[in-house]
């Protein structure tokens, strides 16, 4: 992993993580331990191996949750655990997501709910969660990990697509609604970036060359290449900044 500019107010923060033990997940874990922050994370698999590393690595031993960020209920208490363990959120990264490839026409009803829950429902109501809290303490920042994936006009994952066009939105909405509470809203729009999930089951040499052709960047994205941007976002360094979509894909799209 790179080394990231240090944030000092990033130092002791209560920062939870959805999906924060693999892919793009994994490197922010990391990087904000390398911050100091005391990071509590869920996903549905054991994560115990990963905790180890991220000690040894970092001398910052992360608490991890085990929850289906689907099941709301368990979502909340997971919240609720890690503020009990380390404080009030104060960052909260909805990172989590499932963008499965398939076919449109054979999507059915049960896929499209499942899809919605993943990558769209579980993104509001961890907000709702952790808003309470950052209230109380004066403020916060809420960092959506959505996708470039919508304003390229994609095709091959239309749910996953329509859910981060509706992850900007709820950003947004978040931004205005709770901005007089010192509450930040940003989105960090990801290009292809390669984690082990998308080498095994679609990215092929082929791919790659075509995104690396679109890109200004001529190299490949990886997870790491997400870390300083969304430590950006979490800390006071971009203390003006809210309601934004922060785009990291090498140059595929271009905003303003």
């Amino acid at each position: 992993m790179s080394d990231h500019p240090i944030f000092p107010d990033l130092a002791g923060a209560s920062v939870f993580i959805t999906g924060g033990g693999s892919g793009i997940g994994a490197d922010l874990t990391e990087g904000f331990l390398q911050q100091g922050s005391r990071v509590a994370f869920v996903q549905r698999s054991d994560a115990s191996a990963f905790c180890n590393e991220m000690e040894r690595r970092t001398g910052n031993r992360p608490l991890f949750l085990p929850c289906d960020i689907t099941d709301t209920a368990g979502l909340k208490s997971a919240i609720e655990a890690a503020a009990q363990a380390h404080g009030p959120v104060r960052v909260l990264i909805n990172n989590a997501a499932n963008d499965q490839r398939h076919e449109t026409l054979e999507i059915d009803e049960a896929f499209w709910d499942a899809s919605m829950a993943i990558n769209l429902k579980s993104y509001f109501f961890a907000a709702q969660a952790v808003i309470p809290g950052m209230q109380a303490a004066g403020g916060g920042s809420i960092v959506n990990m959505s996708s470039i994936s919508y304003m390229m006009a994609d095709c091959g994952y239309a749910p996953y697509i329509t859910a981060n066009a509706g992850i900007t939105g709820l950003t947004r909405t978040l931004a205005r609604e709770f901005g007089p509470d010192n509450i930040r809203a940003n989105a960090v729009m990801p290009g292809m970036v390669v984690t082990d999930r998308q080498l095994e089951k679609w990215l092929t040499p082929e791919n790659m060359e075509a995104q690396i052709d679109r890109q200004c960047l001529k190299r490949t994205l990886s997870p790491d290449d997400m870390v300083g941007g969304v430590l950006f976002l979490a800390s006071s360094a971009s203390a003006a900044m809210t309601a934004q979509a922060l785009v990291l894909d090498g140059g595929v799209v271009t905003t303003g």
